[in-house]
């Protein structure tokens, strides 16, 4: 039996999950929840063997969510369950310590699937997902420069939003500025980290630890 812990605010995928766990042989939902702001109380609860989060939530991101677990409880496997496909937050969950990144679809067997993938110890990665990966490393899009970066306390706190895989709308509400002054602001750190993606900034500021 694989115990799961579910993130999700759509209500309507919440319900349908939780009525097909309940309904799977070998799997036993311990708890649904809209948001992940005590996702750690959450986990010390019910100990699950796999957390199936989403990213895009009200208050706390499935990304902070995923870190908080993961500082706490590194051992708790993390399958990511999204429908984004962008680079940055990719690469946030990864360096965040997920153990899988599973697109949303209209089949949830493909979500019990990528379940019992990372309960056994395997990394599941939906085919588009594996595609952009393999793509980040071939590409080897960041090199690293030892020399000090200065970035603005608003750069930085734009950065820091950026590593926990918001969206620019996300930063600009969470940031108190409009959309435009955040790509203004994020244009400038492109220019002083030497990248031109949000992915490239990400792995900078992780690799130089500048959040």
């Amino acid at each position: 039996m694989i115990s799961i812990v579910l993130f999700e605010d759509n209500k309507s995928l919440r319900q349908s999950l939780k009525l097909y766990f309940d309904n799977t042989e070998g799997a036993y939902l311990a708890g649904a929840y809209e948001d992940a702001n005590d996702a750690v109380a959450k986990i010390r609860k019910h100990c699950p063997d796999v957390v199936l989060m989403d990213i895009q939530m009200p208050g706390l991101s499935g990304i902070e969510a995923l870190q908080r677990i993961k500082a706490v409880y590194p051992e708790t496997k993390v399958l990511i369950h999204t429908i984004f496909e962008d680079e940055h937050r990719i690469f946030s969950a990864v360096c965040g310590g997920a153990s899988g990144y599973v697109l949303k679809s209209p089949d949830p067997d493909d979500v019990w699937q990528a379940i019992q993938d990372v309960h056994k110890g395997g990394a599941h990665m939906s085919p588009a997902i594996a595609v952009k990966v393999m793509q980040m490393f071939q590409n080897q899009f960041v090199q690293s420069q030892p020399t000090y970066i200065e970035l603005t306390g608003r750069e930085r706190e734009v950065l820091t939003c950026l590593v926990k895989g918001m969206s620019y709308k996300m930063i600009a509400d969470a940031c108190s500025l409009s959309v435009h002054t955040v790509h203004y602001h994020i244009k400038h750190i492109y220019e002083k980290l030497h990248v031109n993606s949000a992915p490239e900034a990400v792995v900078k500021a992780i690799e130089q630890k500048l959040v």
